[in-house]
């Protein structure tokens, strides 16, 4: 890859000078699924991009998710979503449907996520500084980090990740106007089961795979014990010395390694304050299932 990589210095988090993702090549793909394992996260700065060359390169890193719930998307594009608070858009997603909690984007489906890229369009300010980070905990280091009685008690567990869970947080939201599940749209998501405890397809290391957002149930374990050691999983997982935060700035594309990392967005800017992203969700589909 004919680039300049940039760590951030800290625990995830590069960025990637001298690319332009309108025009890549083969190498170049491959090289950024080994930086992402590697860094977790990545960015690439002042990138002009069209809907079409936003899912020509995403389509790259594995098969596009068409979110079914969420319908504003790109013209023409149905992989690539808007997120935006931004009227004009349609029905704008706004601070209440901002995404605020710690989760990993599709642990809820029997495909898993890979990889987010977000195109950033509009960033909002406020007296030179921007606002609406985008938050990360590195789950590599945070299982490294588990008591060794922790990570025995683990091995070979499976947990369920249910999708109306997340809904039903951001539902409770205050201003947040999103109508609960249909019983059809339950149906179309049932809870998933997946390990707890994965070996990171790209980087070799250990990763827990367990969030806030989605992870419901440790299936082999009764409910009391179960919720005792996700309430454990959560906290610790959290904590400040495994997080990344990413401040946007306009034309910023931002790649992120979803078996390695889970996120959360800040929603610091009020609704006059414009944030414009455009989004494409790619599925694990390059590797073995979890």
């Amino acid at each position: 890859m004919p680039t300049t990589v940039t760590p951030s210095g800290e625990l995830l988090g590069a960025s990637v000078e001298g690319l332009d993702l309108a025009h890549f090549s083969e190498s170049d793909i491959d090289a950024i699924v080994q930086a992402l394992g590697h860094y977790g996260v990545l960015r690439f700065p002042r990138q002009t991009l069209s809907a079409a060359q936003l899912k020509a390169f995403a389509s790259q890193l594995g098969e596009l998710e068409i979110n079914v719930v969420n319908t504003y998307q790109a013209a023409g594009h149905p992989e690539v979503m808007i997120l935006s608070n931004i009227v004009e858009y349609g029905n704008p997603i706004g601070l209440a449907d901002a995404g605020q909690s710690w989760h990993t984007d599709m642990s809820y489906s029997k495909t898993v996520a890979f990889a987010n890229v977000l195109h950033a369009l509009r960033v909002p300010q406020r007296d030179g500084r921007p606002l609406g980070a985008t938050e990360f905990c590195d789950m590599c280091a945070a299982y490294d980090d588990l008591p060794d009685a922790i990570k025995q008690k683990l091995v070979g567990k499976r947990a369920l990740h249910d999708f109306e869970k997340f809904w039903e947080m951001m539902r409770a939201r205050p201003g947040n106007t999103r109508p609960p599940l249909t019983q059809a749209q339950r149906q179309a998501r049932p809870p998933v089961s997946h390990p707890v405890v994965i070996t990171h397809p790209i980087n070799g290391r250990t990763a827990l795979y367990a969030n806030p957002g989605y992870t419901v149930r440790i299936e082999q374990l009764p409910r009391a014990e179960s919720d005792e050691l996700l309430e454990f999983l959560f906290a610790h997982q959290t904590q400040d010395k495994y997080r990344y935060v990413f401040r946007w700035t306009l034309g910023d594309v931002l790649v992120w390694d979803n078996l390695r990392v889970i996120h959360q967005a800040v929603a610091d800017y009020a609704p006059d304050e414009h944030r414009l992203m455009k989004r494409c969700q790619v599925m694990a589909t390059r590797f073995a299932p979890l």
